[in-house]
This record gives structure tokens, C-alpha cells and sequence, in this order.
């Protein structure tokens, strides 16, 4: 069951990772990043990248039953 949830995990960081580099223009991508440009300005997108990124380290930790 852990790598199930993992894998659902990857998927998600790795959504967030490529919607912030390409700068989505995905409804829901939109919403969360007019949330946190409250807070990041202009580097909401590359918040977005690097919070992908630990996401996805996150899950692979999941996967390999670390965490």
C-alpha cells in the first residue's frame, strides 16, 4: 500500500514540478499560484518547481519505505 501512495505522491510533485516550469495555464494551477503570489511575487513559479521537486523526493521516500 505504501507504493501505491508514493507513486500518487511522485505524480503530484512531478504535476507541480512541470505546471511552475511551463507556467501552466490549468485552472487549478492557476488558483494555487494566485494564492501563493500573495506571498512569493514573482517567483511563485519557481516556488512551484522546488516544491515539485521535494515532493516528488518525498514520495520516492515513501516508495522505498522510509518514510
Amino acid at each position: 500500500m505504501d507504493a501505491l501512495w508514493g507513486v500518487l505522491i511522485i505524480v503530484a510533485g512531478l504535476l507541480m514540478f512541470v505546471a511552475g516550469r511551463i507556467q501552466s495555464d490549468f485552472i487549478i494551477y492557476r488558483l494555487m499560484a494566485a494564492r501563493s503570489r500573495i506571498l512569493w511575487g514573482d517567483n511563485v513559479h519557481m516556488f512551484y518547481q522546488i516544491a515539485g521537486l521535494l515532493v516528488i523526493v518525498f514520495g520516492v521516500l515513501v516508495v522505498i519505505g522510509i518514510v
